[in-house]
């Protein structure tokens, strides 16, 4: 479109511009139906006189009208380049944002940039932004992870969020969307109204349902819903993820039950690495489920709270693990036979600060598996293997050990020059620290200081035991899996946790005293007084269970322990207990709970939308706000002028505004009256709310107390 000034110009300072409309666009996309936006064009620019003839369009006036006519003209080719048809609306928007740039206050942005940016297509339609608000707000979702929409009623902050959210699952993005609202609406209480639970609720959720049927196949709607990809649920049931009080939660000081930690307080991730307690939520009293694995390790859970598992057909198409909660896996733990869902394990030991032990922790593996610890005679040792006695001896400063015949060894204290009083056996002393001296085969254990030492230390012992009473179990066609047996209660549990704890799996078993046939020893037979424990164990690569050659190399020559793997196997009631949800920082979310086994209750992956948010109290908000996981993206859509909270509750939309406003990856988009995409009506309605609210100081509808004679009254 060409501007020249010409001789039929009225006067000074007026121009003429001309336009020819291209001709594979019909002359009807650009006027309008029944000219109806050439119509919109002459209202919004009286200075300026439109004639149209053929596909030409020239305008005469004012220059600066006239320019702006040529603008909007030539922004409105753009869109139709694109295919998408110009509307009433979109040429009254085009026309206020070209206004704008040329008073100085314009945005960088052009209506074409606007209007034509696509968000998602879906059942034939497209949505996009309609204004350049809403760009921008669309805009902030992509670039940060925590959005507040701010605006009126009709300004579609939720839809467009929706939107993003559908986009973001379809491209892989994200995993699942969660959808949420606060059950609380015009003084009204999920209690008091007629149903059931999902009836109660429907009516609050019922706005992202439509939403979700405009932008997705609504068939596929209860499939997405079912599997867990799409969660739709009121805000006090997103924080019911929880585990019951007492429930065991490992620490680098060991185990300490859920319910007694504190915010700052440290807890292990899967990468066996300390990591900060940041949230402690108290749900209150809530249907438990008991959580079991094939292992047999087990843990105490509510149905809402969260699980990282991953199915055959996940690792074999390389997919990323899911989170599912607890009650979406009940009644789907098989597929034909095989056990579906599979747990993560540690990805590295168990990070315990170091302590000082009185023994060698190998030798006292060594001895917990073949020594006599009764202190009535000086310690000694069995095994056929005199590279374990010179090992024991090498491990023990002031010990010798003499070979008294065939399997039997003395650990005999290496008397200095000039002793002339006895003194206690070094072997002696470490057991009795220990409090093992006395113990018998079915008595013993591994000390706690062991057991919650550094990993060298924990692998000490372990080689230790495996040593002396544990073997590697060939197979043709499949690796080499550990077996340890023990007529020791205490010592099968101490096994499984220094297997647990440096990332592998152990399957116990019992083998009854009672029936089986009698052992020999020195020609003579020995009936079996205790059951015997049998422990099948796999590690991880990387962890050399044997220090003794022969059992090593047959180890590596059955091509190591494989692959670790732990599935569940059962999920069933176990009755209402009081409950807490931690939230951690570890980059998975993922904490050690009871038996090793890894748990959460975070947003992983997730795009999450809070709608109605000005009906939020403060903690409600601090407690979304924090369960925010990794890779995952956080919108929350209010309205502050239409808060239904009690009298005196403060609206946590309109606190967290003072809280984050500048923290870094937050950001606010403030969406006003102009931004309002239903009928035009909406618009002057909020407009004049405002300037009612402003003149009258009134605060949702109620006057705000003016000075102390004022305090606790509305006016008037």
């Amino acid at each position: 479109m060409t501007q020249t000034p010409t001789a039929h110009s009225p006067a000074q300072g007026q121009a003429r511009a001309h336009f020819t409309v291209p001709a594979q666009h019909p002359m009807v996309t650009v006027l309008g139906s029944g000219d109806s936006l050439l119509r919109v064009i002459e209202k919004a620019f009286p200075a300026v006189d439109i004639h149209v003839r053929g596909n030409e369009i020239s305008a005469v006036g004012d220059a600066g009208e006239v320019a702006l006519v040529q603008r909007l003209f030539d922004e409105m080719m753009l869109v139709l380049r694109t295919g998408q048809p110009m509307t009433e609306d979109a040429v009254e928007r085009s026309i206020a944002m070209l206004r704008a740039s040329a008073d100085g206050k314009g945005p960088e942005e052009t209506p074409a940039e606007v209007l034509t940016q696509n968000i998602l297509s879906s059942r034939g339609r497209t949505i996009r932004p309609k204004t350049l608000n809403q760009k921008r707000y669309v805009d902030a979702i992509d670039k940060h992870t925590i959005v507040f929409g701010i605006g009126p009623a009709g300004t579609g902050k939720t839809y467009l969020a929706m939107a993003k959210a559908v986009q973001a699952l379809q491209s892989k993005q994200v995993n699942r969307i969660i959808l949420t609202r606060p059950a609380v609406e015009a003084g009204e209480r999920l209690g008091f109204l007629p149903g059931t639970l999902y009836e109660k609720i429907d009516p609050y959720l019922r706005p992202l349902y439509d939403a979700l049927h405009d932008m997705l196949d609504p068939d596929s709607i209860p499939r997405l819903m079912a599997a867990g990809t799409i969660e739709v649920a009121p805000l006090a049931y997103m924080r019911g993820r929880a585990q019951p009080r007492f429930t065991n939660v490992l620490t680098p000081d060991g185990w300490r039950p859920i319910g007694d930690l504190q915010v700052g307080d440290l807890v292990i991730g899967s990468n066996g690495e300390p990591t900060p307690v940041l949230g402690v939520y108290p749900q209150g009293e809530k249907d438990i489920y008991r959580v079991t694995a094939q292992d047999g390790s087990w843990t105490l859970c509510c149905g809402e709270h969260l699980w990282t598992v991953r199915t055959r057909d996940d690792k074999r198409r390389d997919k990323p693990w899911r989170v599912l909660e607890t009650q979406e896996m009940i009644g789907n733990l098989r597929a034909a036979h095989a056990r579906r869902y599979e747990l993560p394990l540690l990805t590295a030991p168990v990070c315990f600060p170091e302590r000082e032990v009185p023994m060698d922790p190998y030798a006292l593996g060594l001895l917990l598996g073949d020594g006599c610890l009764t202190g009535s005679t000086t310690p000694s040792f069995a095994t056929e293997d005199p590279e374990l006695a010179v090992a024991l001896e090498e491990a023990l400063p002031g010990i010798a050990v003499r070979h008294r015949g065939g399997p039997d060894y003395a650990l005999n204290r290496i008397k200095s020059p000039g002793d002339v009083i006895t003194l206690e056996n070094p072997v002696t002393r470490g057991l009795r620290e220990l409090d093992l001296l006395r113990t018998r085969s079915h008595t013993k254990f591994v000390p706690d200081v062991y057991l919650h030492n550094s990993a060298d230390v924990r692998l000490a012992v372990l080689q230790g035991l495996l040593d002396s009473d544990g073997d590697p179990v060939t197979q043709q066609d499949r690796t080499c899996r550990i077996q340890y047996a023990t007529t020791s209660i205490l010592l099968r549990d101490d096994v499984i946790a220094l297997v647990q704890s440096l990332g592998g799996v152990a399957y116990a078993r019992r083998r009854a005293a009672e029936g089986r046939a009698p052992g020999r020893a020195n020609g003579r037979e020995v009936a079996h007084r205790h059951d015997a424990h049998i422990i099948d164990i796999r590690l991880p690569d990387g962890i050399e269970p044997f220090r003794l050659a022969r059992k090593r190399d047959k180890y590596h020559a059955a091509g190591g322990g494989g692959r670790p793997m732990r599935f569940i196997d059962s999920i069933e009631p176990a009755g209402r207990e009081e409950c807490v949800c931690i939230q951690v920082a570890a980059e998975d979310s993922l904490y050690v709970t009871q038996d090793y086994l890894l748990t959460h209750n975070t947003l992983n992956d997730a795009f999450i939308i809070l709608d109605e948010a000005q009906n939020t109290s403060p903690e409600q908000m601090k407690m979304f706000l924090t369960r925010l996981g990794f890779d995952s993206k956080i919108v929350i859509t209010g309205d502050v002028t239409q808060v239904d909270l009690p009298s005196g509750t403060k609206s946590g939309l309109r606190q967290v505004q003072e809280i984050l406003e500048g923290v870094e990856d937050v950001h606010f988009s403030r969406l006003t009256s102009h931004d309002v995409v239903r009928h035009k009506l909406v618009g002057r309605i909020v407009d004049a709310y405002e300037q009612y609210d402003s003149k009258y100081g009134t605060e949702n509808g109620t006057h705000k107390p003016r000075g102390k004679a004022a305090h606790g009254h509305k006016g008037k």
